[in-house]
């Protein structure tokens, strides 16, 4: 492993410095790569043959989501704001295979603690991530969200909705920062024919989430494990569909290697609906806990339904979730009472 830390412009970092790659041709650069998703995303990739570069600035991602593979000569972590151009910090473009950019805080006490931070990466960041690509033919993967479709009119939702989004909300500035950096995804594609693919990427858990990073799932376990009243916000009805990370990680790189995915947007998440109420329940079963619910006011613009329409992902990619909701629960609690949240 070799360490690049560049916090200013290149030009002016004496350790931003250019990764020398080993394997040119099989180079994949991860944006975000030390997050929850990311750094799944980095253990794929290179478990796959192929040389990684993670480039994370930390702000919500965590060295010890990428420790493990510090040492792997195939892994390059690259510490460093996509904000600020960083093609000086690469192997020349046209080493890269693909781009994974998946940087961006995500959970709702992240992107409430960081809403510029969050607008930026998604908009300025985003358009660093396609000069890089653009210069040197790199295939890219833009992560979005579910919640471009804000609080849906319609369900399941498919790829062609809309969505019911509030531009000045407390959530625009993840939801519109995620629609925006959509439409220059896509415009990029019509005016350079950059090979893009955008995946919109519905809730997702398993180990290395956060314990306090605002989820529901992260939350509900910490809070059973240590019989702490379970905060369920509203009345429990609202619904969500809950997506493995094995999973998760399986369609991103069927998104991105499989052929005619190009100019793409694929929904990946698990259809199985259900309320929190009745999910706050089944932790609470599985944790044996003797904790109560408490019911909370519901948050402003607070989605009151989510799921996936994955038709697209089964017929484009061959791809649908293999993992149960108990199968992937135990695997999390498991991490849980490792202690590593």
């Amino acid at each position: 492993m070799t360490f690049r830390q560049a916090q200013g412009h290149p030009e002016h970092s004496e350790k931003g410095r250019r990764v020398t790659p080993s394997r040119e041709s099989e180079m994949v650069l991860v944006t975000g790569g030390a997050g929850f998703i990311g750094s799944h995303l980095c253990d794929a990739l290179i478990e796959r043959g192929y040389k990684v570069i993670c480039v994370d600035n930390f702000i919500t991602g965590s060295r010890e989501n990428i420790e493990h593979l510090l040492d792997d000569e195939k892994f390059e972590l690259v510490e460093h704001d996509i904000t600020v151009p960083f093609s000086s910090l690469i192997p020349t473009p046209s080493s890269l295979k693909c781009i994974f950019h998946l940087a961006s805080p995500a959970s709702p006490v992240d992107y409430s603690a960081f809403s510029i931070e969050t607008l930026i990466v998604n908009s300025l960041g985003t358009y660093n991530v396609l000069e890089v690509a653009r210069e040197g033919g790199a295939k890219v993967l833009l992560a979005s969200t579910s919640e471009v479709y804000g609080d849906p009119k319609v369900s399941p939702q498919s790829e062609d909705y809309w969505g019911n989004v509030n531009p000045v909300g407390p959530r625009a500035c993840y939801d519109e920062a995620k629609r925006f950096a959509e439409a220059l995804t896509v415009a990029y594609h019509r005016r350079y024919g950059l090979d893009v693919v955008i995946v919109r990427i519905f809730n997702t858990f398993g180990p290395r989430m956060r314990g306090k990073d605002g989820r529901v799932v992260p939350n509900f376990i910490q809070q059973a494990l240590s019989n702490k009243p379970l905060t369920v916000y509203g009345d429990g009805s609202q619904t969500r569909s809950f997506c493995y990370i094995d999973d998760l990680i399986d369609g991103l790189l069927k998104a991105m290697f499989s052929k005619g995915t190009t100019g793409e947007i694929i929904n990946l998440g698990n259809p199985n609906e259900m309320t929190i109420l009745s999910l706050a329940e089944h932790i609470k079963e599985m944790c044996k806990s003797s904790s109560e619910m408490v019911f909370l006011p519901l948050p402003e613009d607070d989605p009151l339904q989510r799921r996936p329409d994955i038709s697209r992902a089964e017929r484009l990619l061959g791809w649908k979730p293999k993992i149960s909701l108990d199968e992937g629960l135990t695997r999390t609690i498991e991490w849980f009472l490792k202690g590593k949240a």
